[in-house]
């Protein structure tokens, strides 16, 4: 099936690929457009991920949100210029990232950022709890992974189902933005208000 120019300047839009490459992955799968979206967004998202090992975000925005006068926040999200701060693809980002925070009220930003004693308490409270259950030795271990991963899409924004769409995280909000402009993009840090707290 011949790619149609409306379905590569569709696919141009949603991923950022150039002309030629979304005309040949059009044809590589068929003229599938679902196919050749996906193909397009995982190089993309590798693309943004090699750009983001080698970049530094210094640029971007700061995104206010505030919830029927209850709920504010306030998030800064980097970029690496000002002109993908003004992009269409940037303001989305950030706005979905200030309505997640207000709608689920992550306390860190990543993984990274949670003190280290706080995880070790963690740690050892999942420990006891798993072994007071009964469970065998040598599954303790693999118990624990999977409850911390359960309380770091709690309280990390990055690892959060994204409100509109849980089969996404945030952090996948983030990347995809960042494939689409071509740059690297970083939620470098947050504040939630809400009345009465």
């Amino acid at each position: 099936m011949a790619s149609t120019t409306e379905q590569i300047k569709k696919l141009r839009e949603e991923t950022g690929a150039g002309i030629l490459d979304a005309k040949k992955t059009l044809e590589q799968v068929g003229g599938d457009y679902d196919k050749a979206l996906s193909i397009l967004k995982a190089k993309g998202i590798a693309k943004a991920e090699q750009k983001a090992a080698e970049r530094t975000a210094k640029d971007g925005a700061i995104e206010t949100y505030v919830h029927n006068g209850k709920v504010g926040v306030m998030v800064e999200l980097n970029c690496e210029t000002d002109f993908v701060a003004r992009t269409p693809q940037f303001k989305e980002a950030a706005h979905a990232v200030a309505l997640q925070i207000a709608a689920m009220d992550p306390k860190y930003v990543s993984v990274e950022a949670i003190p280290a004693e706080e995880l070790e308490a963690q740690k050892k409270t999942f420990t006891e709890a798993t072994l007071a259950e009964g469970k065998p030795e040598n599954m303790i271990e693999k118990i624990v992974a999977g409850k911390l991963d359960k309380y770091f899409a709690e309280v990390v924004l990055l690892r959060q189902p994204y409100i509109k769409d849980d089969k996404q995280t945030i952090e996948d909000v983030v990347t995809t933005a960042s494939a689409q402009t071509g740059e690297k993009i970083v939620v470098r840090r947050f504040t939630r208000y809400a009345l009465g707290e």
